[in-house]
């Protein structure tokens, strides 16, 4: 099986610490829950519903980097990576930013090739970069946490999986990558090898 993944929220549990940062900028006056649920939308559509000046945009763009301590894999997610025949990833993330967690966790092996923000293809829900990650390596499944991670991939035919939402629209969802061998059967993935390029 072929994996493509989004990163933050995905992979790595990102959005706490993002949460405390918008929570730092708003002053406190908005709870971390709210915060929180309209990060899981996107950055930009929480600095839009929030109204973030250009002054607080600023600030967080000098905070969004944290230290990757601060941003550690869910539980689980190594032994889907495991099993899986190759991962790719596909991020907004600058490229810096995700090869520094990645080293700093040691899961750089883990993945054939990496799409970052600063590689030039267009945003999500866009799928220029799942087409030419799919061209190169035939995948099967697409894992993300937000809707805008699977929109893409429906749009070219690939499989897709909602981590942590119950948004329609998936072909599976998954609250815990321990339940992840479980639900692949249950909807059809045998776990053989693709016929995916190598």
């Amino acid at each position: 099986m072929n994996i493509l993944w989004d990163f933050d929220g995905t992979l790595f549990d990102t959005y706490p610490a993002f949460t405390n940062i918008f929570y730092d900028i708003l002053g406190g006056d908005i709870s971390k829950e709210e915060i929180y649920s309209h990060l899981k939308i996107s950055m930009t559509h929480a600095a839009r519903h929030f109204g973030f000046t250009e002054q607080q945009i600023r600030d967080w763009r000098n905070r969004e980097t944290v230290h990757p301590g601060e941003t550690p894999p869910f539980s689980g997610v190594e032994e889907v990576l495991r099993f899986a025949d190759l991962n790719v990833i596909m991020t907004h993330k600058p490229r810096k930013e995700v090869l520094e967690i990645l080293e700093y966790y040691r899961w750089e092996r883990y993945f054939r090739h990496i799409v970052a923000g600063d590689d030039g293809f267009p945003r999500k829900p866009d799928p220029a970069s799942y087409r030419f990650l799919h061209d190169e390596y035939g995948l099967d499944l697409a894992i993300g946490d937000r809707e805008i991670d699977i929109l893409p991939a429906k749009a070219i035919g690939i499989s897709t999986c909602l981590f942590q939402n119950r948004t329609p629209g998936a072909d599976f969802y998954l609250e815990r990558y321990e339940d992840f061998f479980e639900v692949i059967k249950d909807y059809g993935f045998s776990g053989k090898k693709s016929k995916a390029k190598s």
